[in-house]
């Protein structure tokens, strides 16, 4: 066992803190620990307290929990550091989303704009992250930065090479996606092993075993046998439609956020017209418009759940899964195995500082397997993806993030127009300059607009 302390910043984000404290209550070797809640909205942090705390009362367990207002007070004494935080994110994102769609900008291909990393928001998201940095090497340079709030790809990126110090790892949910797959094939997700390298948000199954026999055959047979009929209540997923028809074309498996319906990154071309979208059943506007809405409406319903006072939050399924060794989100993972030196090989995301991935730079994120224990977070080389493949990164995720990054750190408006000029959909320089004027204009966008004069 091992007596840690664990601060999650953005303590008040309902779903994210109440999942971690259910995973540690799940998690033998972290009882004794202290959790501490950190947010900078009393009233969402002192519901999601009183919701954790109720939690950990029926699970019986020996948990410490805290919360503050304070982040450096948060952070003093941590051994692990989750930032979950997203800057008044439904909002901004809602109110950005619709000037863009007004400049032309379509749903589909696009990263920067209309997604949940807009570089609206993520010029926040920045100035969050260099923040906790600093903070953790002053007041608890031994601890672990654990990053889920997004950009993780962009934020992994800046953040590893500007603060070479900072113990820090990026997290998503590859695991969770290629076992869908598995699933979905009849097969027991807990005896696959697999290979998905990529960068986050745009990673590929490449390899996957089912008690060592290759999977793709199997996948193949689905296809030919089974899919038109899946496809027909689950147009979108692991096994969607987009996604296989990559397949068919490409012969790795486009996983996670790849080809999803987010409409992320490539391949536009599924959503480049109305009539296209219907064709693969595709619709990322809906689905955005909702997502935003619900992170709107989360403290709303937050507020039920602590009127619920007999609401059940650990069920005997998930208790029986954490005894066989399952049922964990990956965070809580990473903190055990580190903490407790209990090696365990998850997808996390690291700097590609031993070429994990041939051809993407050596001082970018990768997505890839990686050995976590007490020693840290060591990367492994994978396999690799096809050159095709690769070109579509360098091109779609490498080269945006790096014209972001440039404008973040220079405050340069010419670099963010330029990067408002690679999306697919933007027309002309006035066409972009016109989107960044009106975005610029909100009212909320002061210092928004005089970091990027």
């Amino acid at each position: 066992m091992a007596a840690v302390k664990i601060t999650i910043i953005g303590g008040g984000s309902g779903g994210f803190t109440l999942g971690h404290v259910k995973a540690i209550c799940l998690t033998p070797n972290l009882h004794g620990s202290t959790v501490c809640l950190m947010d900078i909205d009393a009233d969402r942090l002192n519901d999601v307290y009183i919701v954790c705390r109720r939690l950990v009362k029926q699970a019986g367990v020996d948990l410490k929990m805290e919360k503050t207002l304070d982040r450096r007070e948060a952070l003093q004494g941590a051994d692990f550091v989750i930032n979950t935080a997203l800057v008044d994110g439904g909002r901004r994102l809602a109110e950005g989303w619709k000037i863009a769609e007004k400049h032309g900008i379509k749903w589909g291909g696009s990263y920067h704009i209309l997604y949940d990393e807009p570089f609206w928001l993520n010029y926040y998201q920045f100035q969050l992250f260099e923040g906790i940095a600093c903070d953790i090497l002053e007041l608890c340079p031994k601890a672990w930065l654990l990053l889920v709030a997004n950009p993780v790809l962009a934020g992994t990126t800046f953040l590893q090479r500007k603060y070479p110090g900072l113990q820090m790892v990026g997290l998503c949910g590859a695991d969770t996606a290629a076992r869908s797959i598995a699933r979905t094939l009849g097969l027991d997700s807990t005896q696959v092993t697999y290979e998905a390298p990529g960068v986050n948000h745009f990673i590929w199954l490449t390899k996957m075993f089912y008690k060592g026999q290759n999977v793709f055959p199997m996948l193949n047979r689905w296809l030919e046998t089974e899919a038109e009929k899946y496809w027909q209540t689950h147009p979108e997923g692991e096994m969607g439609m987009k996604k296989l028809d990559l397949y068919r074309n490409l012969g790795v498996i486009p996983i996670g956020d790849s080809a999803s319906i987010t409409g992320a990154s490539w391949p536009w071309w599924y959503h480049s017209s109305p009539d296209v979208e219907a064709r693969w059943k595709a619709n990322s506007r809906d689905w955005w418009y909702t997502y935003a809405e619900g992170v709107r409406q989360a403290p709303k319903h937050f507020k039920e759940l602590v009127r619920d006072e007999k609401r059940v939050f650990i069920g005997a399924d998930e208790k029986r899964a954490s005894e066989a060794g399952g049922g964990h989100g990956l965070q809580i993972p990473v903190i055990e195995s580190i903490a407790c030196d209990i090696p365990r090989v998850l997808v996390t995301n690291v700097r590609n500082s031993n070429e994990f991935i041939a051809g993407i730079p050596s001082d970018f994120e990768v997505e890839i397997p990686t050995l976590i224990s007490r020693r840290g977070i060591q990367g492994i080389k994978t396999g690799g993806l096809p050159k095709p493949i690769i070109a579509h990164i360098l091109r779609d995720r490498v080269a945006p993030v790096e014209m972001e990054l440039a404008a973040y750190e220079k405050g340069s408006r010419a670099l963010l127009t330029q990067l408002v000029m690679m999306d697919k959909w933007t027309q002309s320089v006035k066409n972009a300059n016109d989107l960044i004027d009106e975005i610029f204009a909100l009212p909320y966008h002061g210092e928004l607009r005089e970091h990027y004069r």
